[in-house]
């Protein structure tokens, strides 16, 4: 019988706050058992393992920043909507490197297509025809912009770039500059 009030919602979203408190890695069933109070075979009743534990909260990520990315892009192109876009990236990642860290875990195909990768891609593809570019070079320039956001906030987060000059922000200024002016010119031939 399941605890009253113990939901595969609540888990999840449990999971995700205990990701940002010790570590995707680290959070476990066994760690949510801990912080409900109850048994470890409790949950198994709302996730089947770890393994769906972590689909879960990874899903639960894609789709909350999905949802910021969305709202920031709202009604901008171009470089404005470049911008904007990589800022929600890096501010969630910030907010939440624990969630962020979920959105790489690697999902099956049946996840991956119920989930916010989609979207996540749809809306690369919407900043990209403010640059008007068509295939195969959006698909080029949609896997460029995902390295390169992920690449910097994965590398700031571990603390990469806090022991020189210049800081952190003028460089993703810099880059965010580099990659409009890159865009504007993607060769297409």
């Amino acid at each position: 019988m399941a605890r009253v009030g113990l939901t595969t919602g609540t888990l999840i979203r449990a999971g995700a706050e205990t990701a940002d408190e010790i570590g995707f890695e680290r959070t476990t069933p066994t760690e949510l058992a801990r912080r409900f109070g109850v048994r470890t075979a409790s949950l198994y009743s709302h996730v089947r393992n770890a393994h769906d534990l972590k689909t879960g909260i990874a899903l639960f990520a894609l789709e909350e920043l999905a949802d910021l990315v969305s709202d920031a892009v709202a009604g901008r192109s171009g470089k404005d909507a470049l911008t904007a876009f990589a800022n929600a990236y890096r501010d969630y990642a910030r907010r939440h490197p624990g969630r962020f860290t979920a959105t790489q875990f690697p999902l099956d195909a049946e996840a991956a297509a119920a989930g916010a990768g989609a979207r996540h891609a749809q809306m690369s593809r919407a900043v990209l025809r403010g640059y008007g570019l068509a295939e195969p070079h959006q698909t080029h320039a949609v896997r460029l912009l995902g390295s390169v956001f992920t690449g910097y906030v994965t590398l700031e987060s571990a603390g990469g770039f806090s022991h020189s000059a210049p800081d952190s922000q003028e460089s993703w200024t810099e880059i965010l500059n580099g990659l409009d002016a890159l865009l504007r010119t993607w060769p297409t031939g």
